[in-house]
């Protein structure tokens, strides 16, 4: 110790290095020496923007590729199989194409799920676009709660749903005893279950949300200044309604319709516990049949091949016409188009 030094205090390195040093035998005033820690992988990823964005989308599309794009492959690749007493060979054909048109029962079945399909997009728009206009332009308090009272059957299980109208359809069902009590019948009604008119009933409460949430989102984000601006140009609420609202909520009507006709014409499960006899008629009760009674696998994937063309063709369709609606393709130049529409109309009164 320096004779200079005060009691108590240690020599002061002068050199760097050596002050340097005596830090790191000491230890930092902050706390012991940390090492800096080597570098991960994570740490070279996220150094990499490229590999992040092939990683974060390689998972969905792989997602989408293994558990879509393959079955669907392999689904068009057993359409050119044959089967050959009962046994299923590798052997490419197109017998099962040729049988499928050429036999009148298939077309036939198709064209009777399209029909019902179409009773039930009908019915759906008739009661989703008067509800989804309530909700977005009438109703001020408990939007919200009215709303999500629509949607709430979603939350529910499909099977609970079509087990439900079984129920209210039945021999000693809600509707039959109901109609009892009023002695209104004396017998039960039959006709109501097992019948293809059950079916589209079930239907229709299944998919009517589904047909009410893009009409309902179209015409929420329709801004308030149009009608005001409408009504600015003495137009009556008809032509309100006809010149503003309905152009531009139709694609989101267009939307709706489609997912009800789609969801509609595949659907099994409510032709199978409601539907009797008819339920054979359903194309996808067919298709499920030929994969699981008749053993017909190639048939099966040829006839579900013809399905989903059919469903690409309608959705192509769909997005053609929604797209042709947009008027020159921006909201801002439907708007005008639609304020223009009006103002032609209330000066024309």
């Amino acid at each position: 110790m320096s004779a200079t030094s005060p009691p108590g205090d240690e020599p002061r390195p002068s050199d760097p290095g050596e002050r340097d040093s005596a830090t790191r035998e000491r230890g930092s005033p902050l706390g012991p020496s940390r090492r800096t820690a080597k570098p991960d992988w994570l740490d070279w990823v996220r150094a990499r923007p490229r590999i992040r964005t092939l990683i974060g989308a390689g998972l969905p599309v792989g997602f989408v590729t293994v558990l879509l794009l393959f079955p669907y492959l392999f689904l068009f690749a057993h359409s050119f199989f044959r089967l050959t007493n009962g046994r299923l060979t590798h052997e490419l054909t197109l017998e099962n194409y040729r049988r499928l048109f050429g036999t009148a029962l298939y077309p036939n079945t198709i064209l009777f799920s399209a029909g019902i399909a179409a009773r039930v997009t009908i019915v759906a728009l008739l009661l989703a676009y008067p509800l989804a206009y309530l909700l977005a332009f009438k109703v001020k308090r408990h939007r919200n709660l009215m709303y999500m009272a629509v949607i709430i059957p979603l939350w529910v299980s499909y099977l609970v749903r079509a087990y439900a109208w079984k129920i209210i359809l039945g021999q000693e069902g809600i509707l039959n005893g109901f109609l009892k009590w009023a002695h209104l019948i004396d017998q039960p009604v039959t006709f109501l279950l097992y019948s293809k008119w059950a079916v589209i009933i079930a239907l229709i409460h299944i998919y009517t949300p589904f047909t009410l949430m893009p009409i309902y989102a179209v015409l929420e984000a329709i801004p308030p200044a149009l009608k005001e601006a409408s009504q600015d140009l003495y137009a009556s609420r008809w032509q309100t309604f006809r010149h503003v609202v309905l152009p531009l909520s139709l694609p989101g009507v267009v939307a709706g319709c489609t997912f009800s006709f789609v969801l509609s014409m595949g659907d099994f499960i409510a032709p199978g516990l409601l539907g009797g006899n008819d339920s054979a008629l359903m194309v996808s009760n067919l298709v499920v049949s030929l994969f699981g009674v008749a053993f017909n696998w190639p048939l099966g994937a040829a006839v579900s091949v013809v399905m989903l063309v059919l469903t690409f063709t309608l959705l192509w369709l769909a997005n053609k016409i929604e797209t042709a609606m947009n008027y020159a393709g921006t909201p801002a130049r439907r708007q005008e188009t639609a304020v223009g529409a009006v103002g032609a109309g209330g000066l024309r009164k």
